[in-house]
C-alpha cells in the first residue's frame, strides 16, 4: 500500500518535473540553511572551546583593575599587580590550591635580524609559563630560572617570528637577533599555537621577566617592586577553581590593604566561566540562526500547499474516476498526503546533501576550523520537512477527498 502510493506520487511528480523542482526549492534551501548554520555554529563552539583549552588547563587570569562593562578586556587600570603578588600567590601555604604561577609583562617591540624585521609582542615571563599555558618549544628550550635570576638576554621565538627572520633550512638556536636594537640569543622556538581574539600567539617573543622589566619596559611601583600585566595561576583541579579564586582574592586584598567594603583593585577571571559564557552566547546565536533558516521551510511548505491545490484542480476528473470505481475518501486523502510528504522529503534529502556539502566547504576554506555536522541536526531537518509536507498537504488532500464523483467526472 505504502510502496504503491509512493510510486504513484513519484509518477505524478515526474509528470511535471520543472514545477516539482521549483516547489521543492524552498524546502531544499531551508534544510540546507538549517544544517549548514547549525554545523557552523557548533564548529565555532568547538573552536572556542579548543582555544580556551589550548590556553592552559584549570587556568585563572589575575589582572589589575576592575573589569568594566565596556569592550572586552577594558578595565579600570588604577590597580597594580606586582612580582611580589605573584610570589605570594605561588606560596602553597597561602594559596594551597594553586600548583603553578607565571607572571607576565608585555609590550610592543621591533625584532630584527639582518634586513628582516617585524613588530611583535614581547612577553617577559618565568619558566612556569610553559606549564600553566600548556605550551612547549618545538626547537631548543624555554626560559630557565637561571635566565631570570641573571637577567639574561635570551629569547624564545613564536613560530611566525622564526619563519619571518630565518630561512626554512636555518637552525635558529644560538643565533642572535635584536629586540629594540638590543642583542638577544635565541634559545628556542615555540610550537605553533595559532590566533585568538587577542591576536596571533605565534607572533610573540618570550624573554626572561627580569630582562623585560630592566632592559625593555622598566615598570616599577613607587615602592620599587616590579609591576606585571597579568598573573596566570594553574589550579590543582577543576573542582577547586572557585576555592582558589577565593584564596587569591583574600590574599590580594590583604596585600593591597583594601578595606572590608571597598572594591577590589584587581580582577580574577575563571577560564571555565569564560568558556561557559561564550558557549551560552554561541548556542543562543546558533539556535537563532537556525530559526531564521527554518522560515525557508515554512515558505517551502506554502509552496507545497499551492502546488498541491493546483494538482487537485488538474486531476479532478482522475479523482472522480477513482471514486467511481470504488476508491473511498480516505484513499484519496491518503494519496495526496503521500504526494505532499514525498515532495517535501525529496527536497529535504537534497537540502541535506547541499547543507552538509556547504558546511564541509567552509571548513576546507578556513584553517583550524571544522564545522560539526551533527546527526541530530540532519534528523531534525528531515523530520521537520516531512512535518511541513504533511501539515501543508492536509488541506489540498482533504479538498480532493471531498469532491463528489459525479461533479468530478463532469469537470472540464
Amino acid at each position: 500500500m505504502i510502496y504503491e502510493s509512493v510510486r504513484i506520487a513519484m509518477g505524478a511528480l515526474a509528470a511535471n518535473k520543472l514545477r516539482s523542482a521549483l516547489t521543492m526549492l524552498g524546502i531544499i534551501i531551508g534544510v540546507a540553511a538549517v544544517i549548514a548554520l547549525l554545523s557552523i555554529g557548533r564548529g565555532v563552539e568547538k573552536y572556542v572551546a579548543d582555544q580556551f583549552a589550548s590556553a592552559g588547563t584549570n587556568l585563572l587570569f589575575i589582572v589589575p583593575g576592575q573589569l568594566t562593562g565596556g569592550p572586552p578586556g577594558s578595565r579600570n587600570r588604577s590597580g597594580q599587580l606586582t612580582l611580589g603578588d605573584a610570589r605570594a600567590i605561588g606560596d602553597p601555604l597561602r594559596v594551597p590550591d594553586v600548583v603553578a604561577v607565571a607572571p607576565e609583562v608585555t609590550g610592543g617591540a621591533v625584532v630584527s635580524r639582518g634586513k628582516a624585521n617585524m613588530r611583535v609582542t614581547v612577553s617577559g615571563t618565568t619558566p612556569a609559563y610553559r606549564e600553566v599555558r600548556s605550551w612547549n618549544p618545538a626547537l631548543g628550550d624555554f626560559i630557565r630560572q637561571s635566565d631570570v635570576d641573571e637577567r639574561s638576554r635570551v629569547a624564545v621565538l613564536g613560530s611566525q617570528v622564526y619563519q619571518r627572520l630565518f630561512d626554512p633550512d636555518e637552525y635558529p638556536v644560538d643565533q642572535t637577533i635584536r629586540i629594540n636594537n638590543l642583542v638577544f640569543r635565541v634559545i628556542g622556538v615555540m610550537e605553533e599555537r595559532g590566533g585568538s581574539s587577542f591576536g596571533s600567539m605565534d607572533e610573540r617573543v618570550f624573554i626572561p621577566l627580569t630582562t623585560a622589566q630592566d632592559r625593555l619596559f622598566r615598570r616599577k611601583t613607587i615602592s620599587g617592586d616590579y609591576r606585571v600585566d597579568v598573573i596566570f595561576a594553574s589550579v590543582v583541579s577543576p573542582e577547586r577553581m572557585e576555592a582558589a579564586q577565593e584564596q587569591i582574592a583574600e590574599l590580594l586584598r590583604e596585600r593591597h590593604n583594601i578595606a572590608y567594603l571597598d572594591e577590589d583593585d584587581f580582577s580574577i577571571i575563571n577560564q571555565k566561566d569564560l568558556l561557559s559564557i561564550f558557549g551560552d552566547i554561541l548556542g543562543a546565536l546558533t539556535l537563532f540562526l537556525g530559526a531564521i533558516a527554518g522560515i525557508s521551510l515554512l515558505v517551502g511548505g506554502i509552496g507545497i500547499m499551492n502546488i498541491m491545490l493546483v494538482s487537485v484542480t488538474e486531476r479532478t476528473r482522475e479523482i472522480g474516476l477513482r471514486k467511481a470505481v470504488g476508491a473511498k475518501r480516505r484513499d484519496i486523502l491518503y494519496q495526496f498526503l503521500v504526494e505532499a510528504v514525498t515532495l517535501a522529503v525529496i527536497g529535504g534529502l537534497l537540502g541535506m546533501a547541499l547543507g552538509v556539502g556547504g558546511a564541509q566547504a567552509i571548513s576546507s576554506l578556513i584553517d583550524s576550523f571544522d564545522a560539526v555536522v551533527g546527526l541530530d541536526a540532519i534528523l531534525v531537518s528531515i523530520l521537520f520537512s516531512m512535518a511541513v509536507g504533511l501539515f501543508f498537504g492536509i488541506y489540498p488532500a482533504y479538498r480532493a477527498s471531498q469532491l463528489h464523483p459525479i461533479d468530478a467526472l463532469r469537470y472540464e
